[in-house]
């Protein structure tokens, strides 16, 4: 794939999954969280990272995983965006780690209809209510997260996947937007 396509996939893909978070946050009452949403994925340092390993079937930031064992684009990117579970860590002064902090509600609500949206552009027809959980899933004990965080997101993905996303982003409106 040449340049040039790679550059238009990238955008397409980036801009297409942004504007599903926009519409999940709307339904979630977080309107503007939706609007600032990965905006740094447009940012000099991660676009080109995206378009250099940009091929249409799974995460830029895999393929330059695959060539250097970690990814810069995403070392940005979770660094500036505190919907991501991995901007929440810091040192313990107690015990002299570094170790998972709990993530305010509204970044919770927010990682939620990331996660929702991803598989949505991603799965396209084959999307389920249940892919975001069966994602949470395979990786739940291996994530660096505090736990309440993770039950948060776990107790949301299971509502969506049982009850649909309109009762799910009901609850969310009534119980985390206070």
């Amino acid at each position: 794939m040449n340049v040039i396509a790679r550059t238009i996939g990238h955008f397409k893909t980036i801009t297409k999954h942004r504007h599903q978070v926009i519409r999940h946050c709307i339904k979630a009452g977080i309107p503007l969280q939706g609007l600032q949403h990965d905006l740094s994925k447009y940012t000099f340092s991660e676009f080109v990272l995206g378009v250099r390993y940009y091929s249409g079937n799974k995460s830029p930031n895999e393929g330059e995983r695959e060539e250097y064992g970690y990814s810069k684009a995403w070392l940005h990117h979770k660094g500036r965006n505190k919907h991501h579970f991995e901007y929440w860590t810091d040192y313990n002064i107690k015990t002299r780690k570094v170790e998972p902090v709990k993530m305010p509600k509204k970044y919770v609500v927010e990682m939620f209809c990331d996660r929702l949206a991803a598989c949505k552009i991603y799965n396209k027809d084959k999307y389920t209510t249940s892919d975001a959980l069966n994602y949470f899933n395979k990786r739940k004990n291996e994530r660096f997260i505090h736990p309440q965080t993770s039950q948060e997101l776990e107790y949301l993905l299971e509502m969506v996947a049982e009850k649909g996303e309109d009762e799910t982003f009901r609850y969310i409106r009534e119980c985390y937007n206070k």
